[in-house]
């Protein structure tokens, strides 16, 4: 696995940077340049900068997985679906923006339906495939027997321990960060019922990717923004897939045993290489743009792969930037219409959202907001890894 490991992330990286000295003049030569909005105007110079370069990091991603992950494996496969499904939806999005000068891009509700589509997937195959099992822990009684200088017991005391079970089982339980053995079963909703504990499955899955897609997606504002924040998301992502899959530090950490998720090792290395490739030619200043191709799928990603190792309530706090993005967004427009429906005239609480475009309009240089931005998803993501412990 470790060999798979290293293999995945230095050929993902090695091709990301390759394929992209010649997909960006490709991208030059073909006018697929991004259109700048008129109110961000600062960015007026970056107008004609090459979109669509979320096809290197979706390429750069499937060729490794292809080589070195398990196929038969039901986690990679689902994982393969998502990458192709969301990029896919991303690339129609920014084809049409950029090819047929259509400034809207894919309709929303399209873009909805597509991320429906794979929460429901996903949903599916986790509630209904026999390949996704835990193993449940137990508890189990000890005897600890206390015995004097000659070796006669002198006090036995009989205590219950927390153990991997023997038996895997199909459950839609998941992980509840900072609590003491922390499964939580979405059955507990529905009394066991099997059809309504699966529609609340799907439904959590649907509002789990939608989220996180849509959350990349308006991050996705400054040169390097995007891929700077989510490669330390995919390390932590890969260290709890790994842990998760692996029986001994699963027993040892107290947390699920998942036979088979340690695969997704595989692909989380070459996710995180092809990041920081894409990173080589998108950091500031930027010679392309991910595009949608590259923003939705990079959140569906991570929430498809948090789903896999049932980590997804773990989420808020992991994708934590992802997060204040959106709500910064939420806040502001409400706010807006709020105050346009009381007072007669709309009024603003950041300068502009998202939010890392309030902090350029304070006068903070690109490349600042972006590094601190970054240094923030470090500083959660470790956060995040600390659940393991504190609890």
């Amino acid at each position: 696995m470790t060999i798979k490991l290293i293999t995945s992330f230095v050929l993902a990286f090695l091709f990301a940077t390759a394929f992209g000295k010649y997909y960006i003049p490709w991208l030059r030569a073909q006018k697929a340049g991004q259109e700048i909005k008129g109110q961000v105007e600062w960015h007026k110079s970056k107008s004609g900068t090459p979109t669509m370069g979320g096809v290197m990091i979706l390429l750069a991603v499937l060729v490794p997985v292809l080589l070195f992950g398990r196929l038969d494996n039901i986690y990679i496969q689902l994982m393969i679906v998502s990458t192709v499904w969301l990029g896919l939806l991303g690339f129609l999005d920014d084809y049409i923006k950029v090819f047929r000068h259509n400034k809207e891009g894919l309709k929303g509700k399209f873009k909805i339906v597509g991320q429906v589509g794979i929460g429901i997937i996903v949903g599916t195959v986790m509630c209904a495939s026999p390949e996704v099992v835990v193993r449940d822990k137990v508890v189990e009684p000890v005897q600890q027997l206390f015995v004097d200088d000659d070796g006669e017991v002198i006090e036995s005391v009989t205590t219950n321990r927390v153990v991997m079970g023997t038996e895997s089982v199909k459950t839609t339980q998941t992980t509840i960060p900072f609590v003491k053995n922390n499964e939580f079963d979405y059955a507990w909703f529905t009394g066991g019922n099997r059809v309504a504990t699966w529609i609340l499955y799907v439904l959590v899955a649907i509002f789990v990717v939608t989220a996180v897609s849509n959350g990349a997606n308006l991050t996705d504002g400054l040169d390097g923004l995007v891929s700077g924040v989510s490669a330390p998301i995919v390390v932590v992502l890969a260290i709890l897939a790994y842990l998760s899959g692996h029986i001994v530090y699963a027993d040892y950490l107290n947390i699920m045993y998942i036979p088979g998720s340690g695969e997704l090792v595989v692909f989380a290395a070459a996710f995180a290489g092809a990041l920081i490739g894409f990173l080589w030619y998108n950091s500031f200043p930027a010679q392309t743009f991910m595009g949608d191709t590259g923003s939705l799928a990079i959140g569906g990603i991570i929430a498809v792969f948090a789903l896999c190792i049932r980590k997804e309530l773990l989420l808020p706090i992991l994708c934590g930037v992802f997060f204040v993005e959106s709500l910064s967004v939420m806040i502001q427009v409400s706010y807006f219409k709020y105050t346009k429906r009381r007072y007669g005239e709309g009024r603003r609480i950041f300068l502009m959202s998202p939010i890392h475009h309030h902090y350029q309009k304070k006068g903070i240089f690109e490349t600042k907001i972006v590094i601190r931005f970054w240094i923030v998803s470090m500083l959660l993501s470790l956060a995040a890894l600390a659940t393991l412990k504190i609890r």
